[in-house]
């Protein structure tokens, strides 16, 4: 299947977007304007992005240099989404952590030629997903703090320190945020059929090296946000991954 910019393809998109306008106003959860708005910067920033990509990857240095630029923006985008402020260097440290051992591993072993055709997508990949595990840890686990404050409390006035008394308030939840893959993981192939699979099927490679590329890369993006979520927790724990009123109540 390959989709061709055409009037069939702008009517199918406006059809789309109005499914999505229609269900949010009917859920009443206020987000009409934002899915507009998501839409149209897709879009566009496809659009560019394509032209971009090009370039890219014919050129090393740009495929890196892209790479950088995919890196920072999910690092600035799991940043607002955490309201983490100021912790964000906290928040690069613990997505890099993830994703320099899944790239070093798959480029390393040469399982992946390091050229800009395959640099430029798996890091894309396993970026994008390094930053939604860091947001789904961050978002729930901050929340979980600030309804436990009285449970922080009680753990220092009975000798725990800071970091053990955080851990306690969050230990329980820390692996939510590596469920969704998990649950990919375990149902490729029966429930769903991912990107990485369809891709190589549609670039004319063969069911088998399909299968073999979507098992690459769903495990080094399980491997990668269990060690991006190990690393945001210990930090986190160590007081550092914070958002700026957790920090001023989690006082030792």
């Amino acid at each position: 299947m390959t989709v061709e910019p055409s009037w069939r393809l702008l009517i199918a998109l406006v059809l789309l977007i109005a499914l999505a306008v229609g269900a949010s106003t009917w859920g009443r959860f206020g987000q009409g304007k934002a899915t507009v708005f998501a839409a149209l910067r897709a879009i566009v920033q496809l659009g560019v992005v394509s032209l971009v990509i090009v370039a890219c990857l014919q050129n090393m240095w740009l495929a890196l240099l892209f790479t950088l630029l995919m890196y920072g923006i999910g690092v600035r985008t799991t940043t607002q989404r955490t309201g983490v402020g100021q912790a964000w260097p906290w928040t690069a440290l613990a997505m890099i952590s993830g994703v320099l051992p899944v790239l070093g591993i798959i480029f390393a072993t040469g399982v992946a030629p390091f050229n800009g055709y395959s640099v430029i997508p798996l890091a894309g990949i396993v970026v994008g997903n390094m930053m939604t595990a860091h947001t789904l840890f961050g978002r729930r686990q901050f929340a979980a703090l600030r309804e436990n404050i009285p449970t922080y409390e009680a753990a220092l006035l009975i000798g725990l320190d800071r970091s053990s008394s955080i851990k306690l308030v969050t230990e329980a939840t820390a692996k939510e945020a590596l469920v969704p893959n998990l649950d990919q993981t375990r149902t490729v192939g029966l429930v769903t059929l991912p990107g990485a699979f369809i891709g190589v099927l549609l670039g004319g490679g063969t069911a088998l090296q399909a299968g073999a590329t979507q098992v690459l890369v769903l495990i080094g993006i399980m491997a990668g946000q269990n060690v991006t979520v190990a690393v945001a927790n210990r930090l986190m724990c160590q007081a550092r991954l914070l958002p700026a009123d957790l920090k001023e109540r989690l006082r030792p």
